[in-house]
This record gives C-alpha cells, structure tokens and sequence, in this order.
C-alpha cells in the first residue's frame, strides 16, 4: 500500500509539477482575456489578439519545454519544446494534454540517446553531437507527433472535455468532492487540480470566459471550516493552534495545514467532503467560475480570478462550504473526548503513512551525514516548492539571519532537489520521497512546517560551532 501511495503520488507530482511553474503564465492569460475580449472589462481589438496565439502556443510550450526539463534539464526541455510543436500543429485545440505526454517522453529519449553515445564521442565533435543529435531527435518527434500523436491526444482530450461536461449538465459536478477531498489529505491536491482540472477548465475558459473546474479543489471553504470549529471546541494544541492555520490557509492559500487536524479525527473526512459537495452546488447552480488557475487557493487569489458576473456565486459557495463543513465539524468535535494532545498524534499518523517513524533525521553515516563545516545549502522541499515549503524556508532563514548563522537556505520542489543540497527538510509525509531523489543528503522530517523544534535544533547545531 505504501509503495502504491508513493508511486500515486509521484506521477501526480509529475503532472502538476509541468504546470505549477508556468502558473503565472496561465494567470497572465487569463487576465488578458478577461480585460480584452470582446465580453471583457475593457475590450480591445488589437490586445485581445494575444489571446489565441497565447493558448495555442505559449502555454503547450511552456509546459512541453518543463516538462522535457523536469526529466533530462535544459537539453530534454528544448526537444521537449520542439516535439510539442508537432502535436500543437497537428490539433485544432489547445494541446495541454499533448504537451503534458511529449515533453517529458522527448526529455526521456534524450537522455537515452546520450547514455548510449556516452564515451563514444570523439574529442572535438562533442558539440557537433549535441547540436545534431538533439536536433535529429526533435525533429523526428515533432513530424511524427504532428501525423499521428496529435490526432490521437485530440481524440482523448476531447473525450475527457465531453465527460467532464456530461457530469456538469447532469448536475453531478458536486459529487466529485467525494474524491477530491479524501485525495487531498494524501497530498494529491496540486495533482488533481493542475494536472488534471487546470489544462480542462483553460480550455473551457478559452470558449466561454470561465470554467468552474478551477473552483473545486481550490476552495478554501472546507478547510476553513474544519479550523473554525476547532477554534471553538477544540482542546489543547488543536485549539490554540488552529486561530494562526486559520490565516495561513484561507488568507495565505496554503491547504495543507488542514491536513493534520483531519487525520486527527478521521471522521472529518465527512465535513470536507459535505463542505466541498455544498460548495460545488452553489458554484454550479449560479454558473460560476474563474477566468483561470487560482494558485495559491487564498480567498485573495479566487477573488481576482473571478469571472465578471460570478461573484455572487463565488460568495455564496465559499461560505455555504465553510458552513456545512463548520457545522459537522463541530459535531464530531464535541463528541469525541479524546485527549487533547491528538494533533501530535495525528502529525505522528501522518509521518505512518508514508511508513515512516515520526519526527526523524533520517541519516546514513552516525548522528549527521555532515559535519557543521561541510555544509553550506540546506533545502526545504515540498510537492510543488512553492506554499509550505516556502514558509518553511523564510522562517529557518529568519532564525539564521539573528543567529549570525551565514548558511544558504533555499526552497523547491521534491523533483528539483539540487545536487548540492547537503541538508533537505520536509514534511514527513513526504520524506520518503525526498530520500529516493537524494539519498546521500540529510534528510531532516518536520511535523509542521510552521512550528518545528527541528529548526532551533539546526540553529543550536552551527551556533555550537561558531
């Protein structure tokens, strides 16, 4: 089960992990088209012509490009790039879902291509090689993605287009929170709404101005209210931590910091689901959406991508979703008794997930796989590299800065580690993950993000030396 939980979430990381660094990209193209179409805020005939070309091309490129990137870096990213034109020309509709299978399978040739002439280049024609054999490559992939591929992933992209309207004409759009929301626990949140819901609902977005698709797993209604009711009935740490997630996760966008007080009463799966179901029903039955990808899921964020006309219905499903979840939330609150002290327990459940003991630095060589002196790049990675891990990063960096502490501290994605990472933190959820990519690093659990001892730990560690 672990290893499938793993595999899950690695291919979904993969998927999200080609869209999440050209978000900004997609949110520029949303605004234009929003501003300068002819429906728009301020039409404008000549800017609104950026908009076509944008969809159709920018954006499969940027992803094809990341993609190839993700698995062989610069040089699998330009064939990446190049063979996601074939399947672009090769379609009458933006090829998303073309960019998100070629991008990486070119990158992968590449790096095929190169292991087997590894040792075998004569010295002097090595940028002979490089130029002509990526050159080669590209161009095969791109013909033969234009003539086969591309009518191919037409066919299926459209065929997943017509499920998803299918489901949003028979009024069951809402029921899709019943996986949604048990999915995002496990850490597929950023899978499921960048690599699956985002490259529909642009499309969607493409043809009538906005899609709801970008609403249903961003909604910060559902989290909110599992937090609410804990700042109310909750005991002890859960109590008095969840006023502070309150602002991280629906200000900051950040929904992660819900999921330990879910799998602190599992019963909760119940209210996000409900909150989330709620949510989706009222989006639907006042036909809105968003213009494009809110990312992060902060109110803020939802509020400036809403369609014009769609604000009411924005309103009203956020809260209705804070309500329902709210209230069932507080139920199951009120009747458990457990002691108060569960949301350790439920951090210590979520590092058992991955099969993991709790809170460890995971090491190879005695205490550290470093001494003090050796290391000059510490890490804080998390799914995408930009939310928790982010947060993570500026807090360790605040405490170096007052410790006169001159360590460089950085944050990314698991999939980008840096060679040089000597010291990688992450949630323990995700550990695992982050020894397979790096395993000769020292990797370093947290249950939280936002309050470890482990960073005072790190600071106490080099002060020690100084």
């Amino acid at each position: 089960m672990t290893s499938f939980r793993l595999s899950l979430q690695r291919f979904g990381s993969y998927l999200s992990g080609m869209i999440m660094p050209n978000i900004g990209a997609f949110i520029a193209w949303g605004i234009i088209t929003a501003l300068f179409i002819p429906d728009g805020w301020i039409p404008n005939e000549n800017l609104a012509t950026l908009v076509e070309p944008m969809i159709n091309y920018l954006l499969p490129l940027l992803i094809g490009f990341t993609g190839g990137r993700m698995v062989y870096e610069l040089r699998g990213g330009v064939v990446g790039a190049t063979a996601t034109m074939g399947v672009i020309v090769g379609a009458d509709i933006p090829m998303f879902l073309g960019a998100m299978i070629m991008g990486p399978f070119a990158g992968y040739l590449m790096k095929l291509i190169d292991r087997m002439f590894e040792g075998k280049i004569r010295s002097g024609f090595e940028m002979l090689y490089n130029n002509f054999s990526a050159g080669i490559l590209a161009a095969i992939l791109a013909s033969a993605a234009n003539m086969g591929i591309g009518p191919i992933v037409q066919y299926l992209n459209r065929l997943l287009a017509n499920g998803v309207e299918v489901i949003i004409n028979a009024g069951m759009l809402p029921l899709t929170n019943m996986i949604i929301e048990p999915a995002k626990i496990l850490f597929l949140n950023n899978a499921i709404n960048h690599g699956i819901l985002s490259p529909i609902g642009v499309e969607q977005a493409a043809e009538t101005g906005k899609s709801i698709l970008f609403l249903l797993e961003t909604n910060p209604g559902p989290g909110l209210g599992i937090l609410l009711a804990f700042s109310i009935f909750g005991k002890g740490t859960s109590r008095s931590s969840a006023p502070g997630a309150v602002i991280i996760q629906f200000l900051g966008g950040i929904h992660e910091i819900y999921f330990p007080y879910v799998l602190m009463k599992p019963l909760l799966i119940i209210a996000v689901i409900s909150g989330g179901v709620s949510g989706v029903f009222f989006f639907n039955l006042f036909d809105s959406g968003l213009i494009a990808a809110a990312s992060p899921g902060s109110i803020f964020a939802i509020f400036a991508m809403t369609a014009p006309g769609s604000h009411l219905g924005v309103i009203l499903g956020v809260i209705m979703a804070t309500l329902v979840s709210f209230i069932i939330s507080s139920f199951i609150i009120k009747m458990d008794k457990n002691d108060p002290l569960g949301l350790e327990k439920a951090r210590e459940k979520m590092g058992n997930i991955k099969g993991k003991p709790s809170s460890t630095i995971l090491a190879q060589k005695g205490a550290y796989n470093y001494s003090n002196k050796e290391i000059n790049k510490i890490v804080f990675a998390c799914d995408a590299g930009m939310g928790s891990s982010a947060m993570g990063a500026s807090l360790l960096k605040k405490k170096f800065s007052d410790a006169s502490i001159d360590i460089d501290v950085k944050n990314t994605a698991i999939n980008n580690i840096p060679s040089d990472a000597n010291i990688i933190i992450t949630h323990k959820d995700l550990t695992e993950r982050a020894n397979i990519k790096r395993p000769e690093a020292e990797h370093i659990s947290v249950d939280n993000f936002l309050n470890s001892p482990k960073y005072d730990e790190l600071v106490n560690r080099f002060m020690e030396e100084s």
